[in-house]
C-alpha cells in the first residue's frame, strides 16, 4: 500500500503542512490553555497533547487527509491546527480549526479553512464538509457563516464525546463552487 503525503498549501498568510516533531511544544501549550480549549473539549495535559499530535500526523497515512499544523508566514510559528477530519463515527466529514489564543482576530481561521474546503472539493471529491460546532461557540459558528456554511441541526458524537452537544454546520460542494471568491468553476469568457 503507498501512503499518501500531506501537501503543503499556502494563503496570503499561511502555511498548511503536515505536523511534525517540532511542533509539539506549541500544540502542547495550545491544548494546555483553557480559553483556547474551552470548547475544543477541554485543557489537555501534555500526555494526551502528544497522542493528540501523533493521532492528527498518523491519520494522513490511515485515511489519506487530516489536519494540518498552521504555520504563520510572517513568524515561522506554530499556530494551530485546522483542515480536513473525520475520526470513525464522526458526524460527518469535517473541516475543523483550533488556533491559538493570540491569533484570534485576525482571520486566519477563515483564511485557512477557505483553503482547506477548496482542497477537500477539489482534491478529496467531497460531496459535503461539515463543521461541529458547540451553540457557545460564536466565534466559531461567524467562522462558518464567512466561509457561507449555514446551520445543519444538532449533531450526534462519538465517544468518549458522546456527551457533548454539538451542531453541525455546512454545506456542500455545489455551494462552496458557487459562493467561493473567484467563482473559478466558471468558464472564462472568450474575448477573441
Amino acid at each position: 500500500m503507498k501512503v499518501k503525503l500531506a501537501p503543503i498549501l499556502e494563503t496570503d498568510r499561511l502555511i498548511l503542512r503536515a505536523p511534525v516533531a517540532e511542533d509539539f511544544e506549541a500544540w502542547a501549550a495550545f491544548a494546555a490553555d483553557e480559553e483556547t480549549m474551552r470548547h475544543l473539549g477541554g485543557p489537555q495535559a501534555r500526555s494526551v497533547a502528544w497522542r493528540g499530535i501523533c493521532t492528527v500526523a498518523g491519520a494522513w497515512s490511515i485515511r489519506g487527509f487530516s489536519m494540518f499544523s498552521v504555520i504563520e508566514k510572517a513568524s515561522g510559528r506554530w499556530i494551530g491546527r485546522l483542515g480536513p477530519w473525520q475520526p470513525e463515527d464522526w458526524p460527518g466529514r469535517e473541516v475543523g480549526w483550533g488556533l491559538a489564543r493570540e491569533t484570534w482576530g485576525k482571520g486566519y481561521a477563515t483564511e485557512g479553512a477557505a483553503a482547506c474546503m477548496d482542497y477537500v472539493f477539489d482534491v478529496l471529491g467531497w460531496s459535503e464538509a461539515i463543521h461541529t460546532i458547540e451553540p457557545a461557540n460564536t466565534a466559531s459558528q461567524a467562522v462558518a457563516k464567512r466561509l457561507g456554511s449555514t446551520l445543519w441541526g444538532p449533531s450526534a458524537m462519538p465517544p468518549p464525546y458522546q456527551d457533548t452537544y454539538v451542531e453541525a454546520w455546512g454545506q456542500t460542494r455545489e455551494q462552496w463552487l458557487a459562493r467561493r471568491p473567484g467563482n473559478r468553476t466558471a468558464i472564462p469568457e472568450n474575448k477573441s
